[in-house]
């Protein structure tokens, strides 16, 4: 039988435990390829906090393209290591984390995403965003997502001031009525 943190546990006819192996955590088909999109997209850093043991750690981390590893980290080393993170960096810093184990960092990051499909409910009430099915390919797609959302507040907050500047100037010329400007200011 295999748990989710990919440990398999034998077990004998009468129910008793009779020892266990430790194999490596199995990593995401598009997980390189999401990895790759999100640098291509502005990340610039790719860090991994993780309770992993640095061998098994660092090899999945050179098998993704990750920049730098953490290992062998409880979740408040993880928060210690985020601070460290935070206070050098000039941009946001946003956590991925899916384990009761990440809750204290989910909540500490500039921006907290659990994976909710797998996710321990501490991970997903401290997380800013919660990703349903565990895709990380969705945060390429929630960046794009969200910077046209941006685009088109800016498109609207430019159009609207462009209308209500139009309007005062015909009013101040005389062209424009108090119809025209209760249309620019409530229409627009």
């Amino acid at each position: 039988e295999a748990d989710t943190a990919g440990t398999i546990v034998y077990l004998a006819e009468d129910g008793r435990y009779i020892g266990y192996v430790i194999v490596s955590d199995i990593i995401k088909d598009n997980a390189a390829e999401a990895l790759k999109e999100l640098q291509e997209n502005g990340i610039k850093d790719k860090i991994m906090l993780t309770g992993d043991n640095r061998k098994a750690a660092e090899s999945v981390a050179a098998s993704l393209g990750i920049d730098r590893v953490y290992s062998e980290l409880l979740p408040g080393d993880k928060v210690t290591v985020l601070e460290e993170i935070l206070a050098k960096a000039s941009e946001k810093v946003a956590f991925v984390g899916d384990g009761i184990n990440d809750a204290p960092a989910l909540s500490r990051a500039d921006i907290g995403i659990a994976m909710g499909a797998l996710g321990s409910d501490a991970a997903i009430e401290a997380a800013d965003v919660v990703l349903m099915d565990d895709d990380l390919g969705k945060l390429v797609k929630a960046m794009k997502i969200s910077r046209k959302c941006i685009r088109i507040v800016y498109e609207n907050i430019i159009f609207a001031i462009g209308v209500k500047v139009i309007c005062l100037i015909l009013g101040a010329l005389g062209i424009a009525n108090m119809w025209v400007a209760i249309f620019a200011d409530v229409g627009v």
